[in-house]
Formats: structure tokens, C-alpha cells, sequence
């Protein structure tokens, strides 16, 4: 027997409802022909993860910064370059 596949909007749409708490996990299970089970697992990975949808603002600005740092730094490195083939030509 094949494994069904559920969208992750049709589970976030069936943890919400879960969450909604005007029914049963297993009521909405059955509303959906999920497994309760299923229910279940999705419920509490929602849960444990709901943290990082709020981290991502800090994420998003610490990957910003290291760009940042990163561009200075090569730009540094390109001048280096220039000053160096400079030098060398003059040498040679």
C-alpha cells in the first residue's frame, strides 16, 4: 500500500484547526481522512518549530551583516591586488 502525500498547506490547515481547539485532533482527522497519528506528528513539529518563524528576522539580518563584512573585505583584497600588480610592474 503507498504512502499518502500531504501537501504542507493542507497540514498547516489541519494543525490550525487542531490548534483552533474547537475540535478533536481525531475529529479533524477524520474531516480530512488523515491518519490521527499524523494529526499528532504534525501538531507537535508545528509547535517545536514555531520559534524559528521569529528567528528568521534575526537570521535574515546576521546573513545581511556577514554580507556586508564579506563585500568590505574583498573590496580590501581587490585593492591589495591593484597596489601589488602596481608594485610589480614597476619593479620588473
Amino acid at each position: 500500500m503507498a504512502r499518502r502525500r500531504y501537501t504542507p498547506k493542507l497540514k498547516a490547515q489541519v494543525v490550525l484547526e487542531v490548534l483552533g481547539g474547537e475540535k478533536t485532533p481525531g475529529q479533524v482527522a477524520k474531516a480530512y481522512g488523515v491518519h490521527p497519528n499524523s494529526v499528532q506528528l504534525w501538531r507537535r513539529r508545528f509547535v517545536d518549530r514555531a520559534p524559528e518563524v521569529f528567528a528568521e528576522e534575526t537570521t535574515v539580518k546576521e546573513y545581511e551583516r556577514r554580507i556586508r563584512d564579506l563585500e568590505q573585505l574583498l573590496g580590501k583584497k581587490e585593492v591589495e591586488i591593484a597596489l601589488l600588480k602596481n608594485f610589480l610592474g614597476r619593479s620588473g
